[in-house]
């Protein structure tokens, strides 16, 4: 089997017929040749309004591969041909015979999923620890915070199954580097457990927040049948450490209601926004350093807007759906603003985990049909920003966080509703009065006002010379009636659990941080990637320890 990638092919709907006959005259061989191919990636190539492209990756096989491909070489003709990487996935360990002990996962979000799910798969019979609600009652907690302003701090956007990225676009694409194909294998458990086969083979492949609930109904379920265990509210108030002369050894966790669970190999899949138990380990001896992140606001514009900047007359093809962006901005301050989680079609959703404060993210259906597109303009800060010592006290970054929520939550009137602003008047330096054309998403609301209280002063600087900038690549961008919505915190972990080259705390045997929450990764795909990573690692220490034990006896 061979890859053959860049096919470009105009914006249609494709039939197997027509993509045989591409591959025929870019390979310059006879029909009969062809014996069959498989799409694997299909993306559009949008730098050109005016003749938008479909971009094809396909595997294809032939009659006499080797005999093509020594033709092209000849020819200097072979550059986007070559053999079609094995992306099958294999398991590194099995669960020995008789294991006594079980490891133990503390999260569900999708690092903690597609780690206990592995695990499962592997025989080792994962417990799965959320402190947070089954997705279906996490669920109607969540409206009640948008359409009620009442907040569960124990179950919202941030806590419960299916972790942060259940409440968002879904977005099921990453830049990271993954060599062993495991984001393949995340896909692939993904379709298994309800989402459309086309995210296999799509270039930014999304889901949705209706999908993402069945589907982690489902892999909860595949999970129970394998022998493993989720367990819901079920907070984690201690990690029982043994201390040695070479640091910490896990000997298991203590839950909130006094339980306690033996386990020599614990998985942090705790999210970005577990700040009481970040303390926890701080004040435990694991270690932890602080980490740079981004704050800043969510923006709005009609998504017709976007549509026509991006893709010109081809704005509603069905075929490319709504658009999307992806913008960066070096400021004169020495700063970068950024767009961050941009949602084609979506709304702005109340994403706080703690009464008192007022924090923000982007979600999209499946679909993406909503009026408005908004995405996170936000501004990196660095642990010399946050308030005292970072080197003493590595959680100085969830003090910085904690302010500007704060501070955004009495700009919004004390109510959970939003401080807003019409971008007209946050470039101009004026509180805005009233809405413009742009009607903001945002539940339970919005209070119209001047937002540059609720950022620091740096923020605002960048973020006032960014959108000029912006509206030189997307025309319309920086339209008088966009709405700005604070704040934008939670970008990514404040923290980082510093893990060696076993996945295990650096002075804690046992103990595996993984997933945003660690600092190890940024979005759905990416921190189910890092589960698998970690998971992996974790079962290979449970195989050693295992022979060690038997070797003992």
């Amino acid at each position: 089997m061979l890859r053959l990638t860049e096919i470009k092919l105009p914006l249609k709907k494709y039939t197997d017929d027509d993509l045989r006959t591409a591959i025929v005259e870019r390979l310059a061989i006879a029909p009969a040749d062809l014996l069959g191919f498989t799409v694997f990636r299909r993306g559009y190539d949008a730098r050109k309004r005016s003749n938008i492209l479909f971009v094809f990756t396909l595997d294809v096989e032939l009659k006499d591969e080797a005999a093509v491909v020594k033709r092209l070489k000849a020819a200097n003709n072979d550059a986007h041909l070559g053999p079609t990487p094995d992306t099958t996935y294999k398991f590194v360990a099995q669960a020995p015979a008789g294991l006594a002990s079980r490891p133990v996962i503390i999260g569900t979000g999708p690092c903690g999923l597609l780690a206990g799910l592995l695990l499962a798969q592997m025989g080792f019979r994962p417990i799965i620890l959320e402190r947070g609600k089954a997705v279906r009652e996490r669920t109607k907690d969540t409206w009640g915070l948008w359409r009620e302003g009442v907040l569960n701090p124990e179950s919202n956007v941030q806590f419960g199954e299916g972790g942060a990225g259940t409440f968002s676009d879904g977005k099921l694409w990453s830049q990271i580097r993954d060599p062993q194909h495991h984001g393949r294998k995340v896909l692939e458990e993904f379709v298994k457990a309800g989402a459309p086969e086309e995210i296999l083979y799509v270039s930014k492949p999304h889901i949705g927040t209706f999908r993402l609930v069945k589907m982690v109904e489902k892999m909860r379920a595949t999970i129970h049948e394998l022998g493993g265990e989720v367990r819901f509210g079920c907070k984690v108030e201690k990690i029982d450490i043994e201390q040695g002369q070479e640091g910490g050894q896990v000997r298991g966790v203590v839950l909130a209601d006094g339980e306690q669970i033996a386990a020599d190999h614990v998985l942090l899949a705790i999210g970005h926004s577990a700040r009481d138990t970040f303390a926890m380990l701080h004040e435990q001896g694991v270690y932890v350093e602080a980490k740079p992140f981004s704050i800043g606001f969510r923006i709005e514009h009609p998504q017709a807007l976007i549509d026509r900047a991006r893709f010109g007359s081809y704005a509603g093809n069905e075929m490319l759906g709504a658009a999307d962006y992806k913008l960066v901005h070096h400021c004169a301050n020495g700063r970068s603003a950024y767009s961050f989680c941009m949602c084609p079609g979506g709304q702005v959703v109340a994403a706080t985990s703690e009464p008192g404060r007022v924090v923000t993210n982007g979600m999209s259906q499946y679909s993406r049909a909503e009026r408005n597109a908004n995405a996170a303009l936000v501004v990196g800060v660095e642990p010399k920003d946050f308030p005292g010592d970072y080197k003493t006290n590595p959680l100085v970054g969830i003090d910085f966080q904690r302010h500007w929520e704060s501070k955004a939550f009495e700009a919004g009137g004390g109510t959970y509703k939003a401080p807003a602003q019409r971008v007209g008047d946050f470039l101009a330096g004026r509180p805005s009065t009233q809405l413009g054309e742009v009607d903001p998403s945002y539940q339970p609301g919005v209070h119209m006002t001047d937002l540059s209280s609720c950022v620091p002063s740096y923020v605002i600087d960048c973020l006032r010379e960014a959108i000029p900038a912006f509206d030189k690549q997307i025309r319309g961008f920086a339209m008088a009636d966009a709405i700005l919505t604070g704040v934008e915190t939670r970008t990514s972990s404040p923290i980082r659990i510093t893990r060696n080259a076993e996945c295990q705390s650096l002075n804690t045997h046992g103990l595996f941080p993984a997933g945003e929450g660690a600092g190890y990764a940024g979005g759905i795909l990416s921190a189910a990637v890092d589960g698998i990573n970690v998971a992996e690692a974790l079962a290979l220490s449970m195989v050693r320890s295992a022979a060690r034990s038997a070797v003992s006896r």
